[in-house]
């Protein structure tokens, strides 16, 4: 099992950056850069690979509605070569009211376009030319703008002709078409032992289409780490997060993390918390997060317990162990943590 972690930063990410290199030496396979609306990811993705050596640089994810499919191709070939083969594109559709709030991009075919992304990168990293007739019209047709576009291929050789294309994805139809086509799947607020039961023919689904030549599904989960007799009090400190998606990050109706919770068994706590954080009272909504979820997502306690979570997640099927240290020495966690997954 890879240990991976996201990058988390608060205010200048420039300074959470630079303690990567240290992390990589305790033993960090991945580091995943995410963008929503703050910061874009490639440049802190750019700026990781001049400051590390060895580990993976994931971007988690890039949303396939802001950029075009060949603008997603450049920033893939770009980031592996400054890397040295070390980059890992996760790709999604994000949600309503990032594209259409802040992008301004109607939230339109999400799975189609994911899908298509995908086939024109692994196109173009083949340095095949970029000709689609789907969602994406590749050149443009005849009698839309002014009919000289043709057919190119990348411009560099790329530094590998395959990139690890990851998809964040939560709804069955989306986990199937990533079960089919991605390397790799990038789930959310993850509960192993109700995973099965909420994804589990989605994936079966998908994983009966894949291709051979893509190899098994990757998967990468997981939540806080701290570990000790009395720790559990931490946990408190992921509310504030799981209210947020859980309650404000969608409309009703149109929220996929509260759809999440509903899956999870938790439809009394998911309609609370919705109600609360949409009406502002967004201390009270954390408080309705089901303490059994933030145990189960998450790896605080004694180093026994953490084992044992350890071990919940592979059996759920991750690969890659997603691990956000919550302690005065965070390489000191990877490398512990990084001995007992291993």
């Amino acid at each position: 099992m890879k240990l991976s972690m996201p990058l988390i930063y608060a205010g200048n990410p420039r300074e959470t950056a630079d303690q990567v290199a240290g992390l990589e030496k305790a033993g960090l396979d991945t580091i995943w850069v995410a963008e929503p609306y703050g910061f874009d990811a490639p440049t802190l993705m750019g700026y990781l690979a001049a400051k590390t050596e060895t580990v993976e640089i994931g971007a988690g994810i890039l949303n396939v509605f802001s950029r075009t499919p060949g603008a997603l191709l450049q920033t893939a070939a770009g980031l592996d070569n400054v890397s040295g083969g070390r980059a890992v594109i996760g790709l999604g559709a994000s949600g309503p009211q990032v594209i259409e709030g802040f992008h301004g991009v109607p939230y339109d075919k999400p799975l189609g376009r994911t899908r298509e992304v995908i086939d024109i990168i692994r196109m173009g990293l083949r340095r095949e030319a970029l000709v689609k007739d789907g969602i994406f019209k590749i050149p443009l047709p005849e009698g839309q703008g002014l009919g000289l576009g043709k057919p190119l291929k990348l411009l560099n050789k790329p530094e590998r002709s395959v990139v690890p294309l990851w998809v964040a994805a939560l709804g069955d139809k989306n986990v199937q078409m990533t079960a089919e086509v991605a390397d790799g799947w990038l789930p959310f607020l993850f509960h192993p032992e109700k995973a099965k039961d909420v994804w589990g023919d989605s994936l079966a689904k998908g994983t009966a289409k894949r291709s051979p030549e893509l190899g098994p599904l990757e998967i990468s989960a997981g939540g806080m780490v701290a570990i000790g007799e009395d720790v559990k009090g931490m946990l408190d400190f992921m509310r504030p997060m799981y209210a947020l998606y859980v309650g404000g990050m969608g409309a009703r109706g149109k929220n996929f993390y509260n759809d999440l919770a509903c899956q999870y068994g938790y439809e009394k706590e998911a309609r609370e918390i919705q109600d609360l954080y949409l009406g502002g009272n967004k201390r009270d909504a954390e408080a309705k997060v089901p303490l059994e979820w933030l145990e189960a997502g998450n790896l605080v306690g004694p180093a026994s317990y953490v084992k044992e979570r350890i071990e919940a997640f592979r059996e759920a099927g991750v690969t890659s162990l997603q691990v956000s240290p919550a302690s005065d020495d965070p390489a000191a966690t990877i490398a512990q943590v990084k001995e007992w997954a291993s």
